[in-house]
């Protein structure tokens, strides 16, 4: 009663490769309807920052958040809470990066509302 132990590596090779082959196969599929969402989602994103007000904290939730902390008590980067820093400063830290800090995180006309609500935090 000899197996040959070849034939279940084999077979398992087979259902792996037939598996990726599928799942490849779907995935395809998928892209052309997430390429479809992205492409919706990004223009409602561009409708609502022309027809609302740009939002100084929303801003920061999505793209300071993660170096500032969520009570902008600084972490990768300073704290933001009682800056010294005057309002140029800050426009020209954001405008133009700094350290680990990306230049321009914030649309240039949106500069002047970013400082001053930076300004703001107590």
């Amino acid at each position: 009663m000899n197996r040959n132990p070849i034939i279940p590596f084999v077979l398992i090779a087979a259902l792996g490769i037939g598996l990726i082959f599928f799942l490849s196969i779907e995935g395809l599929n998928n892209a052309d309807e997430k390429a479809k969402e992205e492409k919706h989602g990004e223009t409602a994103g561009k409708e609502e920052a022309s027809s609302g007000e740009f939002d100084p904290e929303a801003k920061y939730k999505e793209s300071c958040v993660s170096c500032h902390g969520g009570n902008y008590e600084g972490g990768a980067g300073p704290a933001l809470k009682g800056t010294k820093l005057s309002k140029d400063e800050i426009k020209d830290r954001i405008k133009n990066g700094g350290g680990i800090m990306p230049a321009g995180l914030v649309a240039d006309e949106n500069l002047d509302a970013m400082a001053d609500w930076i300004k703001s935090l107590k």
